[in-house]
């Protein structure tokens, strides 16, 4: 190569300084620069999922998560197991206690970073008020529609089994929640097992009779979970998650009446009394997740193994737990 073509190939030094004091003038001007953005943190939803809502509505999470580089991204779904166990997502809004027995039999790699505090009133099997079914026994034969994995899909398991029953003796109508609402109040369905929000909506509906709730049978504890590999990489988004849930929760709490006019309208502009009603069954008490509060969940998990409904035992307390840095919610 000769030093001619050298020069013309390399730019000289004082070509150099002219581009960048160019550039730094452009940027002084205001001209925008190519950045990188905030990474996107996925997070899944269900209609259930109320701390999230009020989070996602009041912009919240997107404000906490700013200076940390991140920006959430809600997924509404209403089925979870699939995308839960698939990583389809980053972190999972909660779900029942039942569901992670399914996605933990699955091998699901999550992990559990917290939990609503237990309301046993807030998934029921209902049958139309003027029904002859009064009892759980009174299923017997009749067709019961239930969520697959739901946490209803326990309370209805753990029903039958207390009243000398099993699934074999039902003809269970596997429709997600809002198919069941539907199937429900066209009569399709005898009776339907099921949880709030859409117990509220079924009791607005029309006239039903609560057959059982979830009272002695589990206390119906909400679990957030997050992919492993997520929480390992990025801890302080969790803990930033978390705090923001237990703040939410906090706000629900102490602001019953602005919660309703928050949630009415996102529930297709129910009336107040139904939001309230959903309500007064959660107690949407955030707190860590102790595998000494565990037992329950082997519970669940040993009557869905008896019912045939997961495919092998497993220790439903040798899970994956996160906890929050101490001193910081």
């Amino acid at each position: 190569m000769t030093d001619d073509t050298l020069s013309r190939i390399a730019p000289s030094r004082r070509s150099v300084l002219r581009t960048g004091l160019g550039a730094a003038a452009t940027l002084a001007l205001g001209t925008p620069a190519v950045l990188a953005g905030p990474r996107e943190v996925k997070i899944s939803m269900q209609r259930s999922s109320v701390l999230f809502t009020v989070l996602k509505v009041k912009g919240t999470l997107a404000e906490r998560l700013a200076p940390l580089g991140f920006t959430p991204s809600w997924h509404l779904f209403t089925s979870v197991i699939e995308p839960m166990s698939a990583g389809a997502v980053d972190i999972h809004a909660d779900v029942a206690d039942a569901v992670p027995i399914f996605t933990q039999s699955a091998r699901a790699p999550l992990t559990f970073y917290a939990r609503e505090r237990g309301a046993p009133a807030a998934e029921a099997i209902i049958v139309p008020a003027g029904s002859p079914i009064r009892t759980v026994a009174d299923l017997k034969g009749r067709t019961v529609g239930v969520s697959r994995g739901s946490g209803s899909h326990y309370v209805l398991a753990a029903a039958l089994k207390r009243a000398g029953l099993s699934f074999s003796d039902i003809k269970p109508a596997y429709l997600q929640a809002p198919e069941g609402a539907a199937a429900f109040e066209q009569g399709s369905l005898d009776a339907w097992s099921i949880w709030d929000p859409f117990l509220a909506f079924a009791q607005a509906k029309r006239p039903v009779r609560v057959v059982a709730d979830a009272t002695g049978l589990t206390s119906y504890h909400r679990y957030y979970l997050v992919n492993d590999s997520f929480v390992a990489a990025q801890p302080e988004v969790v803990a930033t998650v978390y705090r923001a849930l237990v703040e939410a929760g906090a706000w629900m709490r102490a602001n019953p009446q602005e919660a309703v006019a928050l949630l009415a309208p996102i529930w297709g502009d129910l009336p107040p009394a139904v939001v309230a009603a959903a309500n007064s069954r959660r107690t949407y008490a955030v707190e860590p997740v102790d595998r000494a509060q565990l037992g329950e969940q082997q519970a669940i998990a040993d009557v869905f193994y008896e019912a045939k409904l997961i495919p092998r035992r497993i220790d439903a307390t040798d899970v994956p737990i996160w906890q929050a840095p101490v001193g910081r919610g």
